[in-house]
């Protein structure tokens, strides 16, 4: 549903299990309907209806980076070519000055998101604890090191000086969707998150493979151990 005048964000209640959008501010945004949002917010309602990530603490960072990393494949998935699939979330809907919402790649450049896990991530806002999985999956997907992706330049560093080998979108989204609905539950903090993605790698592909190992090396790269 369309909520309010000059409304910049959307959201999803599991209340009336609906979302609404707001249409922007028309100076910096516009209308914040675009694929990679529209998926977040939906993804919400697969989170509730699953491990149910209490929207608080490193649990309530977890759920939001659900939403980015599935609006994301949303969007790669659609294909547009009004809107290709990117590591950035809402730049469709950024005019003027407006700048993306979040930046995958590097989650910082937002002025407020964390790269890193640290002791005290807990303590951010949901939508900058949230950094620590998308610096993940982003990782997890295209690896480390300088890369451009449908005219977009990328240049993802890790926290511990190591080097990632990307895996591939969809064998990530794989690992973090079965552990969404598999072995997440309400107070999964990020280092069970990272159990739980390991024993998803394992059940999909194996342990000691590949993409177990590398969902091991691209969790520790972001200070999760």
């Amino acid at each position: 549903m369309h909520v309010g005048t000059n409304w910049v964000n959307a959201s999803w209640s599991d209340t009336c299990f609906c979302m609404r959008y707001g249409d922007g501010d028309g100076v910096s945004y516009g209308p914040l309907v675009s694929l990679d949002v529209a998926g977040h917010e939906m993804t919400h309602g697969v989170t509730s209806a699953t491990a149910g990530l209490a929207y608080r603490r490193e649990s309530g960072g977890l759920n939001e980076s659900t939403s980015d990393v599935m609006g994301t494949m949303v969007e790669f998935t659609a294909a547009t070519t009004g809107d290709p699939g990117d590591y950035l979330i809402g730049e469709r809907f950024a005019i003027g000055a407006g700048k993306p919402l979040r930046y995958m790649d590097q989650p910082s450049k937002d002025g407020a998101s964390a790269n890193c896990w640290t002791k005290s991530v807990g303590t951010l806002d949901v939508h900058y604890s949230s950094g620590v999985g998308n610096h993940l999956f982003y990782l997890l997907s295209e690896g480390s090191g300088a890369k451009t992706l449908n005219g977009v330049s990328y240049n993802s560093p890790t926290c511990n000086g190591s080097s990632v080998t990307g895996i591939g979108r969809a064998a990530a989204a794989a690992i973090w969707y079965r552990a969404l609905t598999t072995y997440w539950t309400s107070s999964t903090n990020y280092a069970g998150a990272r159990a739980g993605m390991l024993s998803a790698a394992k059940d999909l592909y194996g342990a000691g493979s590949t993409q177990y190992d590398a969902t091991a090396t691209a969790w520790s790269a972001v200070g999760v151990n």
